[in-house]
């Protein structure tokens, strides 16, 4: 799971333990080497998750400045071109954004 602060990485990992998937979340925007994700876990799937600067802002009670935004996305973008599903979580419950990681893994 890579995707930017606030767009549900530690709640869908627990969720998604809970069915018995072996997920992990990276910290993929808190690093400059692009390739983060990638070293750490070899994934057989990479899932991205979206989330808008707003909603970020909203979920965890923290100010984003349009920099600060810009520079977190920009540490995402080899992550998010090579994702093999997106997922924008922005109006998304946790349990649907589960049910929607599990159909894509089911395929």
């Amino acid at each position: 799971m890579v995707g930017p602060c606030g767009a549900g990485k530690s709640t869908l990992v627990r969720l998604l333990r809970a069915h018995g998937v072996d997920a992990r979340e990276i910290a993929q925007e808190h690093s400059g080497v692009p390739t983060m994700w990638a070293r750490l876990t070899r994934p057989r799937r990479l899932v991205y998750l979206e989330v808008s600067r707003e909603v970020a802002v909203w979920r965890l009670g923290q100010d984003f400045t349009p920099g600060e935004w810009e520079a977190l996305r920009s540490r995402l973008s080899h992550a998010r071109q090579h994702a093999d599903l997106v997922v924008d979580t922005d109006s998304l419950t946790p349990e649907e954004i589960c049910q929607r990681v599990l159909e894509f893994l089911a395929t």
